[in-house]
């Protein structure tokens, strides 16, 4: 099985494990796992890993729409350096300031590769989830999309510290908060938006007719990669941890107006299909492993 196919099986025995994150009464928990060889190219400092890990886990939270109370990580590596350490702590902490959490530690373990497995804790009294939407709703994404595709081009180009940036995510947890009134359903996009989209059509028995002109792109892809590559740079790479939400076509300028983030129709619910520009979109995307 592929890393879909299991948590599929997952959920199917465990009902609570179907969405972002786990919702027990009030609270809302997640976790994650990071490995060297998989998610952090070279030139990834330990102030960047300790960021996007823990920023990973936070992006759950904003999925859900809850507000961002506690994040923990085990950090896992061959040795313990001091400042490499130090760097990694120096930026979980930093994102859990960004969100008004709290880094409370975690553990350590000597691993064969450099490893992280976060966990967040969050809170709300009405969840978001991916299931709920209906046809006709619009289909609409955070900020802009393609983030981890630029930075991982100029990773390979030795543009370290642009890609270090890059990588450094914001989490949208306040733009959660704020969305999940409005909305039917929503995830975050760290698999990809096409992959995504394929996930909530499941999930819902729906399908998407999306606008590839309104796909926002992130102005580092226009700076990395041609033209002709650009969409399937910003919709099939993934983690780029925006959230993808759908929103009643009537609520989307109030939802808009409130969003402390850029939000963007990008297309529609419809009964069935997933396309873009009419054309069916391929389920392309992040997977573990590859």
């Amino acid at each position: 099985m592929d890393e879909h196919e299991a948590l599929s099986m997952v959920a199917a025995d465990l009902p609570a494990a179907g969405d972002d994150a786990a919702v027990v009464g009030e609270q809302v928990l997640t976790t994650d796992m990071l490995h060297e060889t998989t998610d952090f190219p070279a030139g990834v400092t330990r102030r960047t890993a300790g960021w996007r890990a823990v920023g990973a886990s936070l992006s759950d939270l904003a999925a859900m729409g809850a507000e961002a109370v506690a994040a923990v990580a085990v950090y896992g590596a061959p040795a313990f350096d001091e400042t490499e350490l130090d760097g990694f702590l120096r930026g979980a902490r930093g994102v859990c300031d960004s969100v008004g959490a709290e880094y409370v530690g975690g553990d350590l373990d000597e691993t064969g590769e450099f490893t992280v497995a976060t966990t967040a804790l969050g809170r709300t009294d009405d969840p978001l989830r991916r299931t709920g939407l209906g046809v006709g709703d619009a289909v609409c994404v955070t900020g802009a999309l393609g983030r981890t595709a630029a930075a991982l081009k100029l990773f390979a180009a030795g543009e370290t510290d642009r890609g270090n940036e890059l990588f450094r995510f914001p989490p949208r947890v306040a733009a959660g908060g704020v969305l999940a009134p409005y909305a039917t359903s929503g995830m975050d996009v760290s698999d990809g938006l096409a992959r995504s989209l394929h996930q909530l059509a499941a999930d819902n028995d729906c399908g998407f007719e999306i606008d590839g002109d309104s796909v926002p792109i992130h102005p580092a892809v226009k700076q990395t990669t041609p033209a002709g590559d650009r969409l399937a740079a910003a919709t099939t790479v993934g983690e780029d941890f925006e959230l993808l939400v759908a929103i009643p076509p009537e609520r989307v300028a109030d939802a808009r107006a409130d969003s402390p983030v850029e939000l963007t129709r990008i297309g529609t619910v419809t009964e069935t299909g997933v396309r873009m520009d009419s054309e069916p979109l391929a389920d392309d995307g992040w997977r573990h492993g590859e």
